[in-house]
């Protein structure tokens, strides 16, 4: 069983056990979340589709750490002009643990 889920603008195909790398979440360390805008629930031949979402259907994770991502690198380089800029970004994430998908 799988469920396709939306949060903060991105959609994130689940399965229970499984981990995700969210965008920052105000919740704490160790907290559950209820996830409850799940575009689509597949168990075996059978696929639902949500108008947009299914509204029987939850998604519960608990909230494992906070982190950041990757260090991404923007570079501007203007050619005979002698000038270029370096900018850094680390993404700030939330992680977390798939506990149940409840349909």
């Amino acid at each position: 069983m799988y469920a396709v889920i939306q949060v903060g603008g991105t959609q994130y195909k689940v399965s229970e056990g499984d981990v995700i790398n969210i965008t920052r979440l105000p919740d704490s360390q160790g907290s559950e979340v209820t996830l409850d805008q799940v575009l689509l629930l597949a168990n075996g031949a059978d696929v639902r589709v949500g108008q947009p979402y299914l509204k029987d259907v939850k998604v519960t994770a608990k909230v494992a750490r906070h982190a950041q991502g990757s260090k991404v690198r923007a570079f501007k380089f203007r050619r005979r002009k002698d000038s270029s800029t370096i900018k850094g970004h680390r993404q700030k994430l939330t992680v977390l643990n798939i506990t149940k998908i409840a349909a």
